[in-house]
């Protein structure tokens, strides 16, 4: 079927994807185009936008009430300036302006007030297509083919057919939730216009304990801790949160956080380990202290029920467990010794890591395009004219808590709203091309 040639292809229906194609529309209709752009969403995908759909437990957590730098590895300063471009509060407005209303949970988390991720993506397909952009799914891109001086278009060759196009923004994701349809294939794609990817890894993934850990006995259970990652026993990163035992290990924000740091050492062949703290900020030397007074104050009671009022029951005995100390042991009668090995265990819990619960339970990957390959500006490539990237396939991964999702926005923002503003490099080099498939838009 004959059609017309795009000015905008959008490779991936995600995040990014959604958002860039709404400001790359809304950034044309700001400068009264004689025409409107013909923009089209390519996504491998039966249906767009299955990762928003099972976010932040099938609710969503679209952003965080405050995002800086600090919250995301990759280059900090890139970083700091696409962020400032496109806040959390810009954020927030949008989606007003799309009619879904936010709400700040406790934690600084924002989630829509509906509960619902498929308030988020409804409001987003439905912006777009009152835009007049065309949402393609089952159309994974194979082949970008770069313009040249014979044939001054990309051309973009998909599962159903093939386009052209002036402007092309790949936001495809990385590897991780490869079952909604990010499998790492938007690398190639870019590698073959002159990029490069660094390694990748998963990140925010739950960690896998052998199974004759403690974490069997405590499957269920969540406490407060701080988790001390030791790479060649050398401590690289702290943080303080909620850690939850699981039937298979851990889970939970803290160790969702940590989770890249140990999963890249392993990967590279360096020694990593987990520490945990139970008492998050206390040192060995003051957990001692806080022990020794609840031990003194209650003399004739077990350590057990001493433990037990500070830890849920089946935490306290496991911790007592691992300590080699009787639980029946009565606090004023338990030796130096034994209290130690108890402060040892809350303060110092090693955790024997096995490995990463793998891509299909990672949130996001760590790794990607360099952002030195892109003009943070407008996120257009510096290696090919007229190719922009956005959202997880560039080397940029955020803390849990919305931030990967406003890095989406953010660069989603300003890829779309530079090449929908673009002005056009001769109105006339269309070459009018048979896109075999036609258009298959995404209900």
């Amino acid at each position: 079927m004959q059609v017309n040639p795009a000015d905008i292809a959008i490779i991936g229906g995600g995040a990014a994807g959604l958002a860039a194609a709404i400001f790359a529309a809304q950034g044309a209709q700001a400068i009264q185009a004689a025409r409107p752009l013909r923009i089209v969403v390519l996504d491998g995908a039966a249906t767009l936008g299955a990762k928003i759909l099972v976010a932040g437990g099938g609710r969503c957590n679209v952003t965080h009430d405050v995002v800086t730098h600090d919250d995301f590895n990759g280059s900090r300063n890139i970083v700091r300036n696409i962020l400032a471009a496109f806040d959390a509060a810009a954020a927030v407005k949008w989606f007003s302006s799309l009619g879904v209303e936010l709400k700040r949970e406790e934690t600084g988390k924002l989630f829509p007030v509906t509960d619902s991720a498929r308030t988020v993506l409804n409001a987003l397909l439905d912006r777009c297509k009152q835009l007049g952009v065309t949402l393609q799914s089952s159309s994974k891109v194979t082949k970008i083919t770069p313009p040249d001086e014979g044939d001054p278009v990309f051309t973009i060759t998909h599962a159903a057919g093939s386009l052209t196009a002036r402007r092309v923004i790949v936001c495809t994701g990385g590897k991780s939730l490869p079952r909604s349809g990010s499998d790492g294939s938007g690398w190639n794609l870019v590698k073959s216009l002159g990029h490069t990817v660094t390694p990748t890894y998963m990140a925010l993934v739950p960690l896998v304990l052998p199974p004759d850990s403690m974490n069997v006995a405590l499957s269920g259970i969540s406490v407060e801790a701080e988790l001390i990652t030791l790479v060649n026993n050398k401590p690289i990163d702290r943080r303080t949160g909620s850690l939850l035992f699981t039937h298979f290990g851990l889970s939970g924000p803290v160790v969702m956080d940590a989770s890249r740091h140990w999963i890249i050492a392993q990967e590279i062949g360096q020694l990593p380990d987990i520490r945990c703290n139970l008492l998050p900020g206390e040192t060995a030397e003051s957990g001692d202290k806080l022990l020794l007074t609840e031990f003194t104050r209650r003399p004739k009671a077990a350590v057990s029920t001493v433990l037990a009022s500070k830890f849920p029951e089946r935490m306290a005995l496991a911790i007592l467990k691992q300590s080699g100390v009787n639980p029946d042991t009565l606090a004023g009668q338990i030796s130096r010794d034994a209290r130690r090995a108890i402060v040892a265990t809350l303060t110092a819990l090693p955790l024997p890591i096995a490995h990463g619960r793998g891509w299909n339970y990672a949130e996001v990957t760590a790794g990607g395009v360099p952002l030195n390959e892109i003009d943070y500006r407008t996120m257009q490539s510096r290696k090919c004219p007229g190719l922009y990237l956005a959202g997880e396939i560039l080397d940029c991964d955020g803390r849990i808590g919305g931030y990967n999702f406003q890095w989406a926005w953010a660069t989603g923002y300003l890829a779309g709203n530079a090449a929908g503003k673009a002005p056009p490099s001769r109105s006339q080099m269309f070459h009018h091309k048979t896109d075999t498939a036609g258009d298959h838009r995404d209900s």
